[in-house]
């Protein structure tokens, strides 16, 4: 991504607020969801607009988990992890999505197209297990599903 796009992003992001320090989180939020993670030039651009120390933005995005720093894919693949859904079966779920994208959890394709992760809970245990893929959440998962849920069925 070239310094004049993450230029241009960061002013359609600071056109909404005024600079105070209380928009932080509104501002990190908007900024991912701009670019789909926080790189390092956006980061440095908000301490500046705010007007705090770099390393107070990095502390504030680094405490919350809904912050990433790196790219991300396009789909981005949720596996519950809470303990309805482990005992379920998860794991199970998990390694599928892992050979069919050729990818480990906690990462992303090659071609961006994927981000698989493992996350703690969903709050849809009596679905267990349960994978959410963007805003769709698939129910009662199990490994021989999984194709399917990539569209490769």
């Amino acid at each position: 991504m070239s310094d004049i796009d993450i230029e241009v992003g960061l002013k359609n992001v600071f056109d909404r607020y005024q600079g105070a320090t209380n928009e932080l989180i509104p501002i990190l939020q908007d900024t991912q969801e701009t670019f789909g993670y926080l790189p390092e030039e956006a980061m440095k651009g908000i301490a500046q607009f705010i007007s705090v120390p770099e390393s107070h933005v990095y502390g504030v995005a680094t405490f919350y988990e809904q912050f990433y720093f790196t790219r991300r894919g396009k789909h981005q693949i949720k596996v519950c992890y809470g303990t309805a859904c482990h005992v379920k079966g998860a794991t199970r779920v998990v390694e599928t999505f892992e050979r069919e994208l050729g990818i480990s959890h906690g990462e992303t394709t090659e071609d961006y197209e994927y981000t698989l992760e493992r996350v703690a809970c969903v709050g849809a245990c009596a679905l267990a297990p349960v994978v959410v893929v963007g805003k769709k959440v698939y129910g009662d998962v199990a490994p021989g599903k999984v194709k399917k849920i990539l569209g490769k069925d």
